[in-house]
């Protein structure tokens, strides 16, 4: 398996809610109705020599959003796949200038191949402050099962997002989940209204393991 230290900062990444793109904090909106998004990112921690890619469309069914998240994470010597459903509901806020959003997220997870033990799943959620018309703060609170051992671990964060414009938006966040701290600093950038590119540098742990993240995010009507 890849070591605990390596698989760490890559899973915390596979592991999050997937509406905020690569970023751990996740936001408290969800798609609109009749709407659809995929999100194709990767993870580099080139210290390391180990790389997560990270595919996960999703659309908005009735009430809620229906997601799958499919992850690649290799390093030398080892590659792990994991695959899971997604449902995220908005139960407060849905409306985009609502000043208070709240959402529950549901993920389950699964290794392929199966080496033995358990799925994997996490619990969240995200809650969403429209401080000003261009700065947002968002909040996580939930729990983390991981694959193999189905150990437990609580995971929190806060997140600040600060639209620059229409095209530019920089994130902040401080996360904690599976016992370790990550900081992450990042920009969105706004190719058109529906479709975006995501970059970020992050530490994680102790050790202050860094990765360095890159994703394209693109919203469309079915």
């Amino acid at each position: 398996m890849i070591r605990r230290a390596l698989a760490v900062p890559l899973w915390l990444a596979a592991a999050s809610a997937q509406a905020g793109g690569h970023f751990e904090v996740d936001d408290a909106g969800m798609l609109d109705p009749d709407r659809c998004q995929y999100e194709f990112w990767g993870t580099r921690v080139r210290s390391e020599d180990a790389t997560l890619w990270h595919l996960g469309p999703a659309c908005r069914v009735g009430p809620v959003e229906l997601g799958l998240n499919i992850e690649r994470i290799s390093a030398p010597g080892d590659t792990v796949h994991v695959l899971g459903p997604q449902l995220k509901w908005t139960f407060l806020g849905q409306e985009p200038e609502a000043p208070w959003s709240a959402a529950v997220s549901l993920g389950f997870a699964s290794q392929l191949p199966r080496r033995g033990g358990r799925s994997g799943g996490q619990f969240v959620l995200p809650l969403t402050w429209r401080a000003t018309d261009s700065l947002m703060v968002h909040a996580n609170l939930g729990a983390d099962w991981a694959t193999g051992s189905g150990e437990r671990t609580g995971r929190g964060g806060l997140a600040g997002e600060w639209a620059l414009n229409d095209t530019v938006s920089l994130i902040a966040e401080r996360n904690r989940a599976f016992g370790l701290w990550t900081s992450r600093v990042g920009a969105r950038f706004s190719i058109t209204p529906m479709i975006s590119i995501d970059l970020s540098a992050a530490r994680t742990g102790p050790a202050g393991v860094r990765s360095f993240s890159v994703g394209l995010n693109h919203e469309f009507g079915r």
